[in-house]
């Protein structure tokens, strides 16, 4: 059953690859990305969303939630494949959003992780059990929105090494990071940074090709980013000529996903979205 499953996904990525891009006649493509959160904001943010017609890419993590069990729980499962319907991608951004801390050595890792049973602890993983993490992740979205997620990842907070790089590529999975014009801030206290400021420095600085990345809820913010910044964003993005894309269609990750749409046993899962 697993290998018949393995290759159907592996097939799903190769008619990806043959097809033109839904987005090819983007000229000023711009990635927009979100990461897990506690995702009261979820559902206004797949409002806007749908409403301004823009693809995006998910990173998700099992996160605690203020509502639900977790941000890959049963509880969110219909939103997830909601998203998965409209034409969304989705990748991993680690099961228990575990923190590269340092290298700990020959294919070795010390990890702290935000969520999961091990949450808060200094842990040592080998290259093996950060894999494993990843898929973990990989294979939930997968079971909810009933589609191979890309085969990329986001370390959480963006923290990665050479070694921790490798690893995951060894195991079928290329790390995506974010432009330095696409930080929008929603992390930053609102304190210091209002949410006017966070816009009109995001409307001022990108350009395209950017990824962006924002999350599905912040807990420490007071001011919540979204969906107050994201509609006028979108709006203000678009009236500077830019277009929205999913990073399925980057440019810096197709021969990535050409490597990938080829049986290889290290990838169990995470082939490219249809």
């Amino acid at each position: 059953m697993l290998i018949f499953r393995f290759l159907f996904d592996r097939i799903l990525i190769a008619l990806c690859i043959a097809a033109p891009p839904a987005w090819a006649a983007c000229k000023q493509p711009i990635y927009l990305t979100f990461d897990t959160g506690h995702m009261a904001v979820a559902p206004l943010i797949a409002q806007v969303l749908k409403q301004q017609q823009v693809p995006v890419t998910f990173f998700a993590a099992h996160e605690k939630t203020q509502t639900g069990d977790g941000s890959l729980g049963e509880h969110w499962a219909p939103w997830w494949r909601a998203r998965a319907a409209e034409g969304h991608s989705f990748a991993s951004h680690t099961y228990d959003h575990a923190y590269w801390r340092a290298d700990a050595g020959p294919a070795s890792f010390k990890i702290r992780p935000s969520a999961g049973a091990q949450a808060g602890q200094n842990l040592s993983w080998t290259a093996d059990q950060y894999c494993a993490n990843l898929r973990q992740a990989a294979n939930r979205l997968q079971v909810m929105t009933g589609q191979p997620s890309l085969p990329l990842f986001r370390a959480p907070g963006g923290k990665t090494s050479p070694a921790l790089l490798q690893a995951a590529r060894a195991c079928g999975f290329a790390h995506v990071a974010w432009a330095p014009a696409g930080f929008l801030g929603d992390e930053l206290s609102s304190q210091t940074h209002s949410n006017e400021q966070l816009l009109q420095s995001a409307l001022k600085n990108i350009r395209s090709g950017d990824i962006l990345m924002a999350h599905l809820g912040i807990w420490s913010r007071q001011e919540p980013w979204a969906p107050s910044v994201l509609e006028p964003l979108i709006i203000g993005l678009k009236a500077k000529g830019f277009c929205f894309a999913s990073l399925r269609d980057h440019p810096d990750y197709q021969a990535w996903f050409k490597s990938q749409a080829n049986p290889q046993p290290a990838l169990t899962q995470g082939a490219r979205q249809p």
